[in-house]
């Protein structure tokens, strides 16, 4: 009897041989438990833990998981009706709360250094016959650079991504608030919490001497999972940093920054300190956190960057794209820009989110680029003759799905190259009154991305009706809670 690997289609011989590697390093290592991970649609990990002997087995067989793991909104609350007829008649294979397969990666296989005899493995979500559930966040990218390699291109990809440190402070007796059975509700009330940086110094010294320590904690947990971490930085909001890595291929960066969001917030836990990738933290005087996304476009041939300029256009000048950007790049630029609004939802996914759309604050407000400007939606970076030439969208939040994320900037882009779009110039004045806004609100994101055919056709109406129906389900929440600021605590802060 073929394994379930095989009936999925992806077992081979390289990765058989991949399978007995892995098997080796977890016995050769002593790894006691294994988890099977896997990013959901919020962006947030989750995983079945097998001892040593059946995370071996789940290398061929997988291992089940509830599918109604797939249709929670961020609280934890089903949104669809699985045990009612026709309550899952728009998602063929869901229902009655059946099983799903994890099917490890095994060439994905780390040791957990925070603990002690604990690997991880990433996973595929697959229906029991083998076949993929295109729902999956990560299958959403594979699609997305599936066409893009269709057109005979790659997508590179670096990260900067801001998040909030803070020192967890005990309750009465000592005891972890979040951890009071009295407390218990969905989702649950966050702990008291100190800073471990005074903020409104931005890069300096003396902030990041007094954050060290868990900063150490960040670097070694990323270096020990063979993450490309650059630098880590103190930056300007209260207890607020900065981690910035290298550049990968499009899958890898997306891989990372869903391992590095769930590993640094258990290993600084595990230390007494709390990370946050919500963008706004609950309390006075805070800076709001960004993702930035480095991209750009490389020739599949042979890896050369498909967005350097050997010279300026003719009769270009500096607020021209085509002064900087091959032709291909500035078609890649106006599908960004095109569909700013569609795919805001992806980027900025939580309600909290939104509130970091503002004038001046070195994040974007309007649907502009700007040649090396930190305040517009796209960053311009490079000159002529430059391979590190590229596109930062600036529009993110840390919050993100990154599969979402990366996956909305490849099909927007591929729309401009395709249509052959033509970009704005410039601009020298990003939040000036005249400009298209980005949406400010979640409501307003999705709204945008149901009227943005293109968008809608490239994800499938299949996904986007299923992802729209989950945040509209988070923001009714939000619209009914009688105490906003408790929702973003309950909701944001103790959570992501």
């Amino acid at each position: 009897m073929s394994s379930f690997a095989e009936r999925c289609g992806v077992h081979d011989a390289a990765r058989e041989s991949a399978v007995l590697e892995a098997a080796r390093t977890i016995r050769d290592s002593n790894l006691e438990l294994v988890r099977v991970a896997w990013c959901d649609v919020h962006g947030i990990a989750r995983s079945k833990v097998l001892v040593a002997a059946a995370a071996e087995r789940a290398l061929r067989s997988g291992v089940t998981m509830v599918s109604t793991l797939m249709l929670k909104d961020l609280a934890g609350r089903t949104v669809y009706k699985v045990f009612e007829p026709g309550g899952t008649e728009s998602l063929p294979g869901f229902g009655q709360a059946n099983n799903l397969v994890l099917l490890p990666d095994p060439a994905s296989l780390r040791h957990l250094p925070w603990t002690e005899g604990a690997g991880w493995l990433r996973a595929d979500v697959h229906f029991a016959d083998g076949r993929p559930v295109e729902l999956d966040p990560r299958r959403v990218l594979l699609r997305a650079l599936e066409r893009l390699a269709a057109a005979g291109l790659g997508l590179q990809c670096g990260l900067e991504v801001e998040f909030h440190i803070y020192r967890i402070e005990p309750g009465a007796g000592g005891l972890d608030p979040r951890l009071d059975p009295d407390n218990t509700s969905t989702p649950g009330v966050p702990g008291s919490v100190s800073m471990v940086h005074a903020g409104a110094n931005m890069l300096s010294e003396q902030w990041f001497d007094q954050a060290e320590a868990p900063l150490r904690i960040v670097q070694r947990t990323a270096q020990a999972l063979g993450m490309p971490l650059l630098s880590l930085e103190a930056e300007m909001g209260p207890s607020q940093v900065e981690a910035v890595f290298d550049v990968t291929d499009a899958l890898t960066a997306a891989d990372n920054m869903s391992l590095f969001r769930n590993a640094v917030k258990m290993a600084l836990q595990r230390a007494g300190y709390h990370a946050t990738f919500m963008c706004r933290p609950p309390f006075p005087n805070i800076m709001s956190s960004g993702w930035h996304l480095h991209q750009s476009l490389v020739n599949a041939a042979d890896g050369s960057n498909a967005f350097r300029r050997e010279t300026p256009a003719p009769g270009s000048t500096t607020l021209d794209a085509g002064h900087t950007l091959s032709a291909r790049g500035e078609h890649y630029l106006a599908g960004l820009l095109h569909h700013a609004a569609g795919m805001t939802v992806f980027s900025t996914p939580t309600v909290n989110g939104y509130g970091r759309f503002r004038p001046n604050a070195l994040a974007p407000q309007s649907i502009l680029w700007g040649r090396d400007s930190r305040g517009a939606m796209l960053r311009v970076i490079g000159e002529c003759g430059d391979d590190d030439t590229r596109i930062e969208n600036r529009i993110g939040e840390p919050a993100a799905n990154p599969y979402l994320y990366i996956a909305s900037q490849i099909h927007a882009g591929l729309d401009g190259i395709e249509r052959q779009l033509p970009p704005p110039r410039a601009t020298d004045a990003p939040y000036g009154a005249q400009a298209q806004r980005l949406p400010s609100s979640l409501g307003e994101a999705l709204d945008a991305l149901s009227a943005d055919t293109a968008l809608v056709e490239a994800f499938g109406r299949p996904f986007v009706d299923y992802y729209a129906r989950i945040k509209r389900w988070d923001l009714q929440r939000y619209d009914e809670a009688q105490d906003k600021d408790l929702f973003h605590r309950r909701e944001y802060f103790g959570r992501i």
